[in-house]
């Protein structure tokens, strides 16, 4: 086996492993982009934001949503009130 072939050998190999890699990015990329995926992370971030690690629920921030809804719901109606 000459220098050449080993060359060859070496260049074949590199190129598998590069192909193996570039598989492997491709199945990561597909599964982080597919909806449930994704829907998954996002309720998961909703459930944390709401839930602490223990299971109890964190009333700071269920407090803060329900004020800016409430607030929400009183600027519509002052405005439509306004605007009769």
């Amino acid at each position: 086996m000459g220098k050449a072939d080993q060359s060859l050998d070496s260049l074949e190999r590199e190129i598998e492993a590069t192909r193996e890699r570039l598989a492997d990015t491709i199945d990561q990329l597909v599964y982080r982009s597919s909806p449930k995926t994704i829907a998954r992370r996002e309720v998961n971030a909703v459930k944390a934001y709401y839930v602490a690690p223990d299971g109890s629920p964190r009333t700071d921030h269920i407090l803060k949503t329900a004020g800016v809804v409430a607030g929400v719901v009183a600027v519509m109606v002052a405005l439509r009130t306004i605007v009769r």
